[in-house]
């Protein structure tokens, strides 16, 4: 799902942290970003709060996790 407006990002990383698979955002120029890693939260974090923030896209490895992020989205229309 397409993501963008992703301000509070303390959210967001929290549903992540819920998640039992993995969680990729992926940018129109291929980049990813495994979401489950400390490292990769802040090169994503700064893509987020960046130019760049309403082109990715996020995938979930686990059905289950995409709920959670949908229920997130559904509180926080502007998300998405």
């Amino acid at each position: 799902m397409r993501i963008k407006n992703i301000k509070d990002i303390e959210v967001f990383l929290n549903v992540v942290k819920q998640c039992k698979g993995d969680v990729t955002l992926t940018s129109q120029y291929g980049d990813k970003f495994n979401l489950k890693s400390a490292l990769s939260q802040y090169v994503a974090v700064a893509a987020l709060l960046g130019e760049h923030g309403d082109e990715l896209e996020l995938w979930c490895t686990d059905k289950s996790d995409e709920t959670k992020f949908l229920e997130m989205f559904k509180e926080n229309p502007a998300m998405v």
